[in-house]
Parts: C-alpha cells; sequence; structure tokens
C-alpha cells in the first residue's frame, strides 16, 4: 500500500499541484480496512514552510489500490480539493486559490505591504513570508478550516498554524473568508491582513499562558498603526457602550474571542485599546517587550500573576494598577468629548 501511495503522491504532484513547487509530498498510512485507507498527507511549499503542513485523508478502496481520495471525517480539506489552486506569488507571500485570479493577485499585494509594516515593530527575526489561501466562498473557507459551515461567519480571516509543526515555529496559513473579507472597505482589507501577519511574525512568542486580549490586541494595533484612523473609528461599538455609560470592569477573557461570541467586536476594541495605552504611554518598545516577556516567562502559577509580574517589570505596576489605568483610557479616547 506504501508504494501505490507513493505512486499516488507522484500523480497529485505533476497534476493539480504541478504550479507549486514542493519541497515534499507523500502519504503516511495510518489507518487500514477493507473499506478504506485512513491516511496522513504531508506537503511543504519550497521557501515557504519550514515544516510540512498535515493533511488526514481517506482513500475509498477500489480492490487492490487505495481508491477515491477526500479529507478524513471532520478534518480540514486541502486546497486542491476545492478547485484549482492558481498560486501568486508575491515579494514576500504565495497565495493560493481557487479565487478568481484578481482576487488572489490583489490579495497578495496586501501581504506584501502586510509583511514589512509587521516587521517595522516587531523585527526581523521571523521568516518574513506569508502563505494565504482565498476559497470562492464562505462554504470553501469552512471546509478548510475543518468547522461547521456558518461558525466563522463574519470572520474575514484565520490564522492556522502548520498541522504538524512543532511548537514555536511560525504560523502556516492566512486562510480568508471571501464573503466577509469582500464586505471590507480597502483600508479595512489591509488591517485584516496585517493582524494576521503579526499573529505569523509573533508565533515563536506566543503560548496558552499568553492572554487572548493581548494577542489580540497587538495584532489590532500594528494592524491600525499606520491607517490614521482615530479610537472612535477603531472602535464604534464600544464608543456606542461608553454614551450609554458601559465602560467594561474587567479586560477581556478569552471566551469572549470565541466565533460567535456575543460581544466579540467589543472585546476586539477593548483589547486595541489596551495595547494602544501601552504604547502611547510607554513607547512601542515596552509593548514588544511586554508580549515577548510574557511569552518567555512560561505558565508559572496562574496566567494573571505572571501578566501581573510582567506587567510590574515591564512597566512599573501591576494588573489592578493597570486595569484602573485602562478603563481611564477608554473614557479618555471614546467619550463623546474625545
Amino acid at each position: 500500500m506504501a508504494g501505490l501511495l507513493a505512486a499516488h503522491a507522484e500523480q497529485l504532484r505533476t497534476g493539480p499541484l504541478a504550479g507549486l513547487d514542493l519541497a515534499e509530498l507523500g502519504y503516511r498510512v495510518t489507518g487500514l480496512t477493507d473499506a478504506e485507507v485512513r491516511a496522513e498527507l504531508s506537503y511543504r511549499l519550497t521557501g515557504f514552510d519550514d515544516y510540512p503542513a498535515v493533511l488526514q485523508r481517506r482513500f475509498v478502496r477500489d480492490g487492490a489500490g487505495p481508491g477515491a481520495e477526500d479529507a478524513a471525517p471532520g478534518s480540514a480539506v486541502a486546497p486542491w480539493d476545492l478547485g484549482p489552486v492558481r498560486p501568486v506569488r508575491g515579494s514576500h507571500c504565495l497565495v493560493l486559490g481557487p479565487a478568481e485570479p484578481v482576487d488572489v493577485a490583489t490579495l497578495a499585494g496586501l501581504a506584501d505591504r502586510a509583511v514589512p509594516a509587521v516587521a517595522e515593530v516587531w523585527g526581523s527575526g521571523w521568516p518574513q513570508r506569508l502563505v494565504l489561501q482565498l476559497p470562492a466562498t464562505e462554504e470553501q473557507f469552512a471546509r478548510l478550516l475543518g468547522v461547521d459551515p456558518g461558525s466563522y461567519q463574519g470572520i474575514a480571516a484565520v490564522t492556522s498554524a502548520a498541522a504538524g509543526a512543532p511548537v514555536r515555529t511560525p504560523a502556516d496559513r492566512v486562510l480568508v473568508n471571501p464573503e466577509a473579507f469582500k464586505q471590507l472597505s480597502g483600508v479595512g482589507r489591509q488591517v485584516v491582513i496585517t493582524h494576521e501577519c503579526t499573529h505569523v511574525a509573533t508565533r515563536a512568542d506566543t503560548h496558552p499562558w499568553t492572554p487572548l486580549w493581548l494577542s489580540e490586541g497587538v495584532a489590532d494595533w500594528t494592524g491600525y498603526l499606520a491607517t490614521g484612523r482615530t479610537a472612535r473609528q477603531i472602535a464604534p461599538e464600544l464608543t456606542q457602550d461608553v454614551a450609554a455609560g458601559r465602560v467594561p470592569t474587567a479586560l477581556p477573557t478569552d471566551a469572549d474571542f470565541a466565533a460567535g461570541a456575543e460581544g466579540i467586536a467589543q472585546a476586539y476594541e477593548q483589547s486595541w485599546l489596551a495595547c494602544d495605552l501601552i504604547a502611547q504611554q510607554h513607547g512601542r518598545a515596552a509593548l514588544v517587550e511586554l508580549y515577548r516577556g510574557i511569552g518567555a516567562a512560561g505558565p508559572g502559577a496562574g496566567r494573571d500573576q505572571q501578566l501581573d509580574t510582567q506587567l510590574r517589570a515591564r512597566l512599573g505596576y501591576g494588573l489592578a494598577e493597570f486595569t484602573k489605568r485602562w478603563q481611564a483610557w477608554i473614557e479618555r479616547q471614546l467619550s463623546p468629548q474625545a
């Protein structure tokens, strides 16, 4: 069976994937029954992937051969399962279809502008390259993520770490939801791609103990940095809350960022303002150093305790004082008199 799968991989390389420069492509059998073959498909894009992306595949048995191939139940599909990959290579990126070529090329332009903008903030200690996937529909976007259709409705893009890559490696793919993405303005689209690029640049410093308000906040802060937008323009939902007397009392929790969560827009806006506070009052370098310091500190005795320790070391005061200053910053930036 291994030999048959190797032959199948070669057919894939010279067929649907002929337009891609592949450093690696191969299958590993993970399950075998009379009815089907289960396998891992590993592929690595030359010049972009330090580690392979890994997909779970299923073959319906056809006599002695592996038969027809598709994604294993509940797993993400391969880009070529959706149609022609139509690769477009930019100065800092590779974009895979099957969206229309003009849309793929436009996305490559956004990515090429995002990479140097992110490097200006986060330095050059990351690969400074992106692989993006642009499907044709929201349903295809969900299939690329391996989630139920509609569960990410309204989410313009997601950064997904390489499925098989060791911890502390760069993010592997930026997946763009075409239907949500096309609803954005030109500035909004650039912000989204720069946001996702920031996740790639900070992947090695991002860990389970990194609060989502901080990882999403720095991504938004970097994305909006060069746009000239005011706080009220960046945080319209939170601006309405402040006008109604609803000022948040605590930093967003991780659950506040779950797809479809009530108040998710405010969670992102609150996080951006927390990072903006740090950058404005302590400098851009302090924000970067805080982020990296939290990542390097390890899980410790608890997330809040670690955050409190790092805030004291980097800013000179702890979590309780930071929360008070953040609340005051929100009111200062978003009040009707601002």
